[in-house]
């Protein structure tokens, strides 16, 4: 098999490619896409610190000055949303961006969400044995970490199940080419979501409360400190955030241990492993796979030059293998101390709800071995279609 991020047998296992990449061809370019390929740790991990490289160009040239078409004109409400928020932008607008939005992603403030984390894992744990098993994706996996956002942003209840098909529509558009249909699915949700979180921080600018879209909104009334397409580009980016990867490492994990029981059996006779355990399952079967980057000025990695105006695609599946940095790379284990993966990224944009996620993940997973400690797989999962967002359709078990 060779990279074909198309094919659904590659999808499902991209790991003996990724072997053969980092042996062979740690550097190499892929006609489809136009993108350099980077497989090895060390690279990819320079490479997501190195200034020289940025997740956008359009703050030091035009498309034309790169060469690219520009975007279809159709797609400009997507890009006004996605192009706001602060994963899309480089300093100085990243750094003011991010300083903004990083106070309500503090250490403290972040642990003091754990006991109400806790409490709404256990009740969608405790409704999920009750009726013997079912779907982990769409019963656990998802309304756990969009409640926890949707709470975080003051999204009212009524009004939260609007989120994961926004979140999820607006994802098609990273994959790599994207067919015109996903295109347009991903416009329609970015402007439905746009109006609606439009609609809703004006209704807290009048009548603020507890919760971080009245902040925002109340900072975006200032005006040189948030515009309202910035505040409504850092809501959807920390929705999407916020909870995709939370989602996949979920059911990515629990296939994972489903598939090395030795592995199970000891997270279930000591809980105390949770902490590895999730850094673990993030490593082994690592939910965001890919993460793309912009040159602008000419590198090289590797012994290959790469000019400016080329965009590298930085392989986190292939990194979080790498036998020159993790020992028995290809073993799950859940005791792992030694364990620097990248899945969170490094560098200006690492993840900032890294933290919130830990604690989102550590508590389902905790949850589900207290309550459902003979929970096994009822059927064979289906991964989903995404390769650059990587995760299961579902997974049916029970308990």
């Amino acid at each position: 098999m060779r990279f074909d991020p198309w094919n659904p047998e590659f999808v499902a296992h991209p790991y003996d490619v990724y072997d053969e990449l980092r042996r062979e061809r740690p550097v190499s370019f892929f006609e489809p896409t136009g993108q350099w390929l980077i497989a090895r740790h060390a690279d990819v991990n320079a490479l997501l610190r190195d200034r020289r490289l940025g997740r956008s160009y359009l703050h030091v040239a035009t498309h034309q000055e790169f060469g690219k078409p520009g975007d279809p004109e159709f797609q400009d409400p997507f890009w006004r949303v996605i192009r706001a928020g602060m994963l899309d932008v480089e300093p100085p607008v990243h750094t003011r961006l991010r300083r903004l939005v990083s106070k309500a992603f503090t250490p403290r403030m972040v642990e003091a969400l754990r006991p109400k984390v806790a409490r709404i894992a256990g009740e969608l744990v405790d409704a999920f044995v009750e009726r013997g098993g079912g779907d982990l994706i769409s019963e656990v996996a998802e309304p756990l970490p969009v409640t926890v956002i949707a709470e975080m942003l003051g999204v009212p209840e009524a009004d939260r199940h609007l989120l994961r098909p926004w979140s999820a529509d607006i994802c098609g558009m990273y994959e790599l080419n994207p067919s015109v249909e996903a295109q347009h699915t991903a416009v329609r949700a970015a402007e439905e979501f746009s109006d609606y979180l439009i609609g809703l921080a004006r209704s807290r600018r009048a009548n603020p409360g507890d919760d971080l879209i009245s902040a925002l909104a109340l900072v975006a009334e200032e005006g040189d400190k948030l515009t309202e397409e910035e505040l409504v580009g850092t809501c959807v980016l920390l929705l999407n955030a916020g909870h995709e990867a939370t989602v996949n490492v979920t059911g990515n994990g629990w296939w994972s241990l489903f598939r090395n029981p030795a592995e199970l059996d000891r997270l279930r006779a000591d809980h105390g492993l949770l902490p590895t355990a999730v850094e673990e399952m993030m490593r082994w079967d690592t939910p965001l796979q890919m993460f793309e980057r912009w040159v602008l000025e000419d590198i090289s990695v590797g012994g290959f030059d790469i000019p400016r105006g080329t965009e590298v695609a930085l392989l986190f599946g292939s990194a979080n293998r790498d036998p020159e940095v993790f020992a028995d790379p290809d073993r799950l284990d859940v005791g792992r101390v030694d364990n620097p993966h990248i899945s969170f990224g490094a560098g200006i944009h690492f993840c900032l709800g890294a933290p919130l996620a830990r604690i989102e993940l550590i508590e389902s997973f905790g949850a589900l071995l207290r309550r459902a400690p003979k929970l096994e797989l009822a059927a064979e999962p289906v991964w989903g279609s995404g390769y650059v967002i990587r995760g299961l359709e579902s997974i049916q078990v029970r308990v």
